[in-house]
């Protein structure tokens, strides 16, 4: 695997230039910075079109849901941070993309349901019955697309620092949200606080090293969870 931009090896052989993730932006999308300040746990779990639990919707408000499957394709497809973008599609009917050398890019679509993965998951290499209805392109009539705001989603520059840094620094990230969500959901810290608290954290412990096993894995886990409640 190469950096600074050169194509993976890993993406060579099959002329693949870009793994392209897609985001729906969340609740507060058309909301400028300063209005954040002001939302509450149950404006962030009212996502525009996924029904879910509220940790996993405020990770989605934060795009820090994003930030972590960027770094999971950076491990799955051993890749570089940089051959992988994040894209903010409102609609959420395009789910993955993937860019070609030769300007083609590949899109998967299909209806916001989860019930499409799982029974993919399920009965792979197969296609069954998931009970969700066909996608209408006439009804869903247009597709909109836009880069991440880095002012309105800090949570998705700090999952890629840690997707570039790898080692101990993801368990770090991961860990602080946790802590940082469940303060927001219980109304202890503010909305733009949980970015706040996840990069304090991963400053404090940015030169900890370890992570190299399970032991130190969970002490590292540990260590973030404390350093970030020390924050709150």
């Amino acid at each position: 695997m190469t950096q600074g931009g050169v194509i993976s090896d890993t993406f060579a052989p099959y002329g693949i230039e870009k793994i392209l993730l897609t985001a729906s932006g969340g609740p507060f999308l058309n909301r400028s910075p300063d209005e954040l300040h002001k939302v509450t746990p149950d404006d962030a779990c009212k996502h525009p079109n996924w029904e879910m639990g509220r940790k996993i919707s405020v990770d989605s408000a934060t795009m820090m849901n994003k930030g972590l499957e960027l770094i999971e394709a950076c491990w799955l497809f051993n890749t570089p941070a940089d051959q992988i973008d994040v894209v903010i599609h409102p609609q959420s009917v395009i789910h993955s993309m993937v860019s070609y050398n030769d300007g083609s890019v590949l899109a998967q679509l299909g209806s916001p349901d989860m019930r499409t993965p799982i029974a993919y998951g399920l009965a792979w290499p197969n296609r069954i019955q998931s009970g969700v209805k066909a996608l209408d392109l006439f009804e869903i009539a247009e597709l909109r697309f836009q880069k991440p705001d880095p002012g309105q989603f800090p949570c998705l520059a700090l999952a890629k620092w840690a997707a570039d840094q790898r080692g101990h620094l993801p368990i770090v990230l991961n860990a602080a949200n946790e802590v940082a969500v469940d303060a927001f959901l219980h109304e202890q810290i503010a909305y733009p606080s949980i970015a706040k608290v996840v990069e304090s954290t991963m400053k404090t412990l940015q030169s900890a090293g370890g992570g190299d096993d399970i032991a130190s894995i969970l002490e590292i886990d540990a260590q973030a969870r404390q350093v970030a409640r020390t924050f709150i």
